[in-house]
């Protein structure tokens, strides 16, 4: 059986993009947020949960994983996103959420942090944080 270029590098694209786990800590009083609530906290547009309590959303470094949630949750590629908060720095409207290494990092101040939110690879959450959300 002969398998196209093409479909090839569709399978494999396909399979190099991860799931995204939305997480909060576990204490946290919200069970679930859509993306569109996902999208405004880590947007600036709300800083606190819809049931209410502050929360403080922390982005990953560059990677894979973020350019992931960047495109399926907040809508905008990285230049997007890079812009969105400069306009917002620069109007003095807010600052972007606080950067971490990657999935474990986010993972372990999420679990420290009870109004924490953040996002990692679908493969890595267990028992420190709780899902609100998979994209």
């Amino acid at each position: 059986m002969k398998i196209s270029h093409f479909v090839l590098v569709t399978l494999l694209t396909a399979a190099a993009q991860a799931d995204v786990a939305v997480v909060v800590n576990p204490k946290a009083a919200v069970d679930s947020l859509s993306a569109e609530q996902v999208a405004n906290l880590f947007l600036g547009k709300a800083n606190s949960f819809p049931g209410g309590g502050a929360a403080t959303p922390v982005e990953q470094t560059d990677g894979a994983t973020r350019a992931e949630f960047s495109t399926k949750v907040l809508k905008k590629d990285s230049a997007g996103v890079k812009a969105h908060w400069a306009k917002m720095q620069f109007t003095g409207k807010g600052t972007p959420p606080k950067e971490l290494g990657g999935s474990a990092e986010v993972k372990k101040f999420v679990a420290g942090n009870p109004n924490a939110v953040g996002y990692v690879d679908k493969a890595s959450v267990d028992g420190t944080v709780k899902v609100v959300g998979s994209f």
